[in-house]
């Protein structure tokens, strides 16, 4: 494309009164019912670029119509897509020769990001994925696409849900044992030394649900004399890690995936039998295997901690990486209270999140602090919901974008670590931001070979697209004459109506610099928009 040059340039740039008492009978007046606020476009499609995983012109109209808690209802209601696991078989991968390969894993992923309405609930299972991590690469099964299929399927079919419940679904998961190495897992043998598996407890507490410092309601950390205060320590480690022996696959039949969709079940001889403390909890020895998870995962999800850890993390996933501690808490407070007595409620959840002030107040665009950048899976996927992309082969030829030298720098599902491709308090170091004491996670998969790699491998994805996946800019082509009109509808739908006068200035220069004739011309001046837009540092820090 003609603008490369410009896209790096611009990609490089910046970082009511009481009344009296009635008197001589007169009628007490009637309250009136105050007139909702329309939506504007703009406002609808930052709703949804916090809500979704990219903006349409459709959802924007629906959003306008419904309004924001309309929209959520709406989202709420609508049944899960076909899973991933059916997927996978409806479209031959159980077949023998699929056994020792991740083949199907990427193109269910995508597809369902992409293409499936429920996208609120896809929103919230990839900010699950994002906490609750597994890599696929390294799961130590064979049928891996299936295994990692089951365990995404498990984050979807409870982002509506309740987190306790979540919790014990990712304990019996398949993909999660053997990624943290529970699988199979044993009880102490005093004749050799050997003790439990101490990964899952560890992380379990340190990533899924506590953290490692006592935290306030606020998401603050609780301090002693300016020190912190852990929430645990070895000890409580090794205790829970008891808890977590005994659990195996529920069958030895490696011919098909299928014992990787059911739950894990309990062998009893291989479970600790003695009694485990933590956190101040005793589970009594003799307690049943699988009624001792149960009990252990009841305690950790009463601790103080879950509500502010949880939502601040699902407030960084969906709107800013520095929520205030006033946000953290008004969320921290439906996660320990859903108003009807239920913890844990993530549909209440959720909605707070999304209708807090802070999400939805427009001075959040004028702020140093109210923002986030996009994820470059995000980016993608935005891009593809914006302009209709399909793969009708049903081949979804993206695959593992995780290589930051070459693509994105981050693929859903292929984290090498538990950590995530980024740590919700990562800091970039020497920077503006962490001397203002503020995190901004993705940006510890952002440098200048990913950035460069990021424009490179989009100018690609825009123009030519990836085997028989691409985008449909037949609608958007109308508007190619019109450099203003043209940028204008890329700045409300793809970049949620976040580009300044400045930028899209600078983008309408280029634009009009390609000639709206010929074979070619109108197609490069939409594509030239789209990558400008998709380069810019006003897109890239979605506020």
């Amino acid at each position: 494309m003609a603008a490369l040059a410009t896209t790096l340039a611009l990609a490089a740039c910046g970082d009511g009164g009481s009344g009296g008492g009635a008197t001589g009978g007169s009628p007490t007046p009637t309250p009136s019912t105050p007139t909702p606020t329309p939506i504007g476009a703009a406002a609808a499609s930052r709703f949804l670029g916090q809500a979704t995983l990219g903006a349409t012109k459709a959802e924007i109209a629906n959003v306008q119509s419904a309004s924001y808690d309309g929209w959520l209802t709406a989202q709420f209601a609508l049944p899960r897509a076909t899973s991933h696991w059916d997927w996978l078989v409806a479209n031959g991968y159980s077949a023998a020769t699929f056994i020792n390969s991740l083949s199907g894993f990427d193109q269910t992923i995508w597809r369902q990001m992409i293409v499936e309405p429920d996208q609120l609930r896809q929103r919230v299972g990839i900010a699950l994925s994002e906490m609750l991590v597994i890599g696929v690469d390294a799961l130590n099964l064979n049928w891996k696409q299936f295994a990692g299929a089951a365990y995404f399927d498990v984050l979807l079919d409870n982002a509506f849900g309740n987190f306790r419940t979540l919790m014990g679904a990712i304990t019996t998961n398949a993909a999660m044992a053997t990624f943290l190495t529970f699988l199979g897992n044993r009880k102490a043998n005093p004749s050799t030394g050997s003790q439990p598996d101490e990964n899952y407890a560890r992380e379990l507490m340190q990533l899924f649900t506590l953290g490692l410092y006592q935290l306030n309601p606020d998401g603050s950390v609780k301090t002693n004399a300016g020190t912190p205060l852990e929430t645990y320590g070895p000890a409580d480690v090794s205790g829970l890690a008891r808890v977590f022996t005994g659990l195996n696959l529920a069958s030895s039949d490696s011919t098909t995936p299928d014992r990787y969709r059911v739950p894990l079940v309990m062998t009893a001889a291989q479970h600790e039998t003695g009694a485990s403390t933590f956190l101040g909890t005793t589970i009594p020895a003799g307690t049943e295997g699988m009624a001792a998870v149960n009990l252990a995962l009841d305690a950790i999800f009463a601790h103080p901690n879950v509500p502010p850890f949880v939502s601040k993390q699902l407030i960084q996933r969906l709107v800013t990486s520095n929520p205030s501690p006033a946000y953290i808490g008004r969320v921290s407070a439906v996660f320990a209270d859903n108003g009807k007595g239920v913890r844990g409620d993530l549909k209440a959840v959720i909605r707070a999140i999304l209708l807090d002030t802070e999400a939805r107040d427009a001075a959040a665009l004028t702020s140093t602090t109210a923002s986030k950048l996009r994820e470059p899976v995000l980016r993608l996927v935005g891009w593809a919901r914006a302009y209709s992309a399909t793969s009708p082969s049903n081949a979804w030829a993206i695959g593992d974008t995780s290589n930051p030298n070459s693509r994105l720098g981050q693929s859903i599902g292929h984290s090498a670590t538990v950590f995530n491709f980024f740590r919700p308090g990562y800091a970039p170091p020497n920077t503006a931001i962490a001397s203002a004491g503020l995190v901004a996670p993705e940006f510890q998969i952002t440098n200048e070979l990913s950035v460069v790699a990021y424009i490179n491998y989009m100018q690609a994805l825009i123009a030519n697209g990836t085997g028989d996946f691409k985008a449909d800019y037949t609608t958007i082509l109308t508007l190619a004459a019109d450099s203003q009109a043209l940028i204008d509808e890329v700045n409300l739908v793809l970049a949620n109506g976040q580009l300044s006068s400045a930028t899209v200035t600078a983008i309408k220069t280029a634009v009009d610099s390609i000639a709206n004739t010929g074979a070619t011309g109108p197609s490069n001046r939409v594509m030239t928009a789209i990558l400008l837009t998709m380069a810019s540092p006003d897109y890239l820090t979605f506020k």
